[in-house]
C-alpha cells in the first residue's frame, strides 16, 4: 500500500491568503499546505479521501491519471468543494463510486444538484454513483474499508480503515467503541490543528494523548493550520514514531 499526502493544511491552506504570519511567509516548502486529502493505492484500486478545493491542483502536480473511488468524511467545503473537476475521471471510466454518510451525500446533491441531475443533464458535467456509508465495513473489490465514527464539533463525521492504514481528520471527540476499531493498526494519519485548544479539533496535545492511547507503529499528523507552527521546528519536539505530514509526502506499508 502506498499513500500520498495530497494536502495537509486546514480550511484555509497555508498561506492564508494577504496573511503577514511567519509561517504563511515561510519559504519553506513544509510549510506551504494545500487543503488536507489522501489518494491510497492498494491492490489495483486507487482510493481518495475527500476532494477539497485544491483536488485540480493536487490530481496535475501528483500526475495522477485513475481514481477508482472518493471516500468522504463530511460535508464542510474544504473536503468537497472541488467534487466538479472529477469530470475528466468520469468522461474517460463513467460515474465515480462515491461513499458518504447520509447527511454528507443530502449537502452533496443540494449544493451540486447538476451532478446528481437525472434529468437536462448538462453534457459536461461529473457523474456519480452514490453509495450511502454507515457504521458498517464495506468492499471496494478485494479491499474492506471500516468506517470509523468520531467527532467534529456537534456532528459525527467518518475516518476510514483500511487495511492497518486509518486516516483521521477534523476529530475532537473518539468513543472507545470506535477505537477498537484502530487495534493493531500500522499507521495512523489525525489532525492537529494547533497548540492552543480549538471547539471542534484537536489541538497537539490532544492529538499526542490519543495517538499514546491508539499506539499505531507510526503516526503523521494532517490538517494543520500555520498556529501549530513552522515543520521544522514542530517536528523536533515530536515523540518517536510520530511525524508531522507535508504536501506531496509518500509513505509506505
Amino acid at each position: 500500500m502506498e499513500i500520498i499526502f495530497l494536502g495537509t493544511g486546514t480550511s484555509q491552506g497555508i498561506p492564508i491568503i494577504g496573511s503577514k504570519d511567519p509561517v504563511c511567509l515561510s519559504a519553506n516548502i513544509k510549510d506551504k499546505r494545500l487543503r488536507s486529502s489522501v489518494i491510497i493505492s492498494c491492490k489495483d484500486k486507487q482510493i481518495v479521501i475527500d476532494t477539497g478545493p485544491d483536488f485540480r491542483q493536487q490530481m496535475l502536480r501528483n500526475d495522477i491519471d485513475k481514481i477508482d473511488a472518493i471516500l468522504y468524511t463530511h460535508e464542510h467545503s474544504d473536503h468537497t468543494a472541488g467534487i466538479d473537476d472529477i469530470r475528466p475521471f468520469c468522461h474517460r471510466n463513467g460515474p465515480m463510486p462515491i461513499f458518504a454518510q447520509e447527511r454528507v451525500m443530502a449537502n452533496l446533491r443540494e449544493r451540486f444538484a447538476y451532478i446528481f441531475a437525472t434529468e437536462n443533464r448538462y453534457e459536461g458535467a461529473p457523474s456519480v454513483a452514490t453509495h450511502v456509508v454507515g457504521n458498517k465495513s464495506f468492499k471496494l473489490g478485494e479491499i474492506s474499508v471500516v468506517p470509523i465514527e468520531v467527532g467534529h464539533g456537534n456532528i459525527q463525521i467518518l475516518g476510514y480503515r483500511i487495511e492497518d492504514f486509518v486516516y483521521l481528520t477534523d476529530v475532537k471527540t473518539i468513543s472507545d467503541t470506535e477505537k477498537i476499531k484502530l487495534k493493531g493498526i500500522k499507521v495512523l494519519v489525525v489532525n492537529a490543528l494547533r497548540i492552543d485548544p480549538h471547539p471542534t479539533h484537536f489541538n497537539l496535545q490532544e492529538a499526542l494523548n490519543f495517538i499514546a492511547d491508539v499506539q499505531p507503529e507510526r503516526t503523521y499528523i494532517t490538517h494543520i493550520s500555520h498556529k501549530l507552527g513552522f515543520h521544522k521546528e514542530v517536528e523536533k519536539q515530536l515523540p518517536k514514531n510520530v511525524f508531522l505530514a507535508y504536501d506531496n509526502l509518500k509513505i509506505s506499508l
